[in-house]
């Protein structure tokens, strides 16, 4: 059985930071692409960041470029997303993502979703 369970959400102020932590079981995270995305209330799911299976290469949306990077520790299987100079709009809830194959970009190519971690930043 596959778990994802995201830790490290909360409330900081804009400029701020904060790091989100994901610990993988069932499923080592080098075995496929991990991601992280995000839901603001009356939004749809989207993309922050993937990190690819292999090579470890990363791609962001273009909203969190040069603010955010999501990183994996193969020893401890986790994924962490490091949320630099967070604005309000960054404001909704973060989610794990564990992708069926090697690189995903789209929510359908994610097979397992942890429960979401609150992020809120304010102005």
């Amino acid at each position: 059985q596959v778990q994802l369970v995201e830790s490290g959400g909360g409330l900081v102020q804009a400029g701020g930071s904060l790091r989100l932590s994901c610990i993988v079981s069932g499923r080592t995270v080098s075995s496929c692409a991990m991601g992280w995305f995000r839901q603001a209330p009356g939004k749809e799911r989207e993309l922050v960041a993937t990190i690819r299976r292999t090579i470890g290469s990363t791609y962001y949306a273009d909203s969190v470029t040069g603010r955010f990077a999501i990183s994996r520790d193969n020893a401890k299987n986790t994924v962490s997303l490091q949320m630099n100079s967070l604005k309000p709009e960054d404001t909704a809830v973060y989610y794990c993502a564990a992708a069926k194959g090697y690189h995903g970009v789209s929510a359908f190519e994610y097979e397992y979703w942890g429960q979401g971690t609150q992020v809120t930043v304010s102005s």
